[in-house]
């Protein structure tokens, strides 16, 4: 992800092109009240409100040796080296975690596109993978009804171009995509009852020169647009990046789905780890974006603080982010943050 994570996220305009902004407008006088509730929660201005009841839907078993799994996922992952999009490296890291899908019985397919960028043609591999629900989708009087809505589960796998001749990118897109494929099997294992489920490895997040249009995120806006072209009913975007580090602060940003931002914090809560989340005061360009473009609910599950020190940063696009700056434990608690979250979007 780029240094621009930091500045104000951009809005896509009808012409299609990126501008900055210093806030994104909310859709509707419901996200409004979300958002307000969520800072006076934070705020402490008032009482806080009751964390609503468990949901019906199901409860996702995420334990510690699920965590220690995911962290020998991202181990062979980056063993495997570079993950630039447009290289072979990268069309060998798509590969591998499509064959890994499909060893655990998932449906995994490969969406190879093109797209043109400032430096010429680049050719990236979006890896899909989609869990039914439990429930059988009932057809009346003899037509199938709409199909049930869905959860998209993110990370990319890319790593950044320019960096080191051996960067990995462990922590940024290693991480989050070791822990995607191991929340990917235990959904196959336990599918929600309510929902299905889209688990989305993106390639080309990050950008050759500077982000815009046609420069970074390039599959999610792929699989955003069409997610929109099909008109599919999409109940949340939860998006993973850099959620691995020993130190694990997650930092929600501005630019999120109020509703879903509130509810990651009450998962949080509910798995003991509120502590470990906080609220960015900024916008952070980042894979969700297209997204929240097209409509759709989104959030950013994301640990920008990657250092050698509190308060440093300087592990991050550099070739000190290796395998021993991660930590079994913290890809526990984002992976039991992530299954609370599923069991209370899990309703009819």
């Amino acid at each position: 992800m780029p240094p621009s994570h930091l500045t104000p996220a951009p809005n896509r305009p009808p012409g299609g092109a990126y501008l900055p902004r210093t806030r994104l407008r909310w859709p509707s006088r419901t996200a409004f009240l979300g958002l307000a509730t969520l800072s006076g929660l934070l705020a402490g201005c008032r009482p806080a409100p009751p964390p609503p009841a468990p949901t019906p839907g199901v409860r996702i078993p995420f334990a510690t040796s699920n965590g220690t799994q995911a962290l020998a996922q991202v181990t062979v992952l980056c063993d495997l080296g570079p993950r630039d999009a447009g290289t072979p490296g990268g069309e060998r890291a798509a590969r591998w975690i499509a064959n890994e899908l499909r060893q655990a019985g998932l449906p995994a397919r490969l969406d190879s596109f093109t797209n043109q960028t400032p430096s010429g043609p680049l050719i990236c591999h979006n890896v899909l993978a989609e869990i039914p629900a439990a429930t059988p989708e009932p057809s009346l009087a003899g037509r199938r009804r709409p199909a049930l809505p869905v959860i998209v589960l993110l990370s990319h796998f890319d790593t950044k171009s320019g960096i080191a001749p051996d960067f990995i990118g462990a922590n940024d897109g290693g991480s989050s995509t070791g822990l995607l494929l191991e929340l990917a099997r235990l959904l196959q294992r336990t599918p929600l009852r309510h929902c299905r489920v889209l688990c989305g490895f993106v390639d080309g997040e990050e950008c050759r020169i500077q982000f815009g249009p046609h420069d970074g995120l390039h599959g999610s806006r792929r699989l955003a647009s069409q997610l929109a072209d099909s008109r599919q009913a999409v109940r949340a975007v939860i998006l993973l990046d850099m959620i691995g580090d020993r130190d694990l602060t997650v930092t929600l940003p501005a630019n999120g789905t109020p509703q879903l931002t509130l509810l990651a914090l009450e998962a949080a809560k509910q798995v003991g780890a509120r502590d470990q989340f906080r609220l960015a005061d900024t916008n952070i360009l980042d894979d969700h974006q297209p997204f929240l473009d097209a409509g759709f609910p989104a959030v950013d599950l994301i640990d920008f603080v990657y250092g050698s020190a509190p308060g440093l940063h300087d592990y991050w696009h550099t070739a000190q982010d290796t395998v021993d700056k991660l930590s079994a434990t913290s890809l526990t608690t984002m992976g039991q943050v992530v299954a609370e979250m599923l069991g209370r979007l899990d309703t009819p």
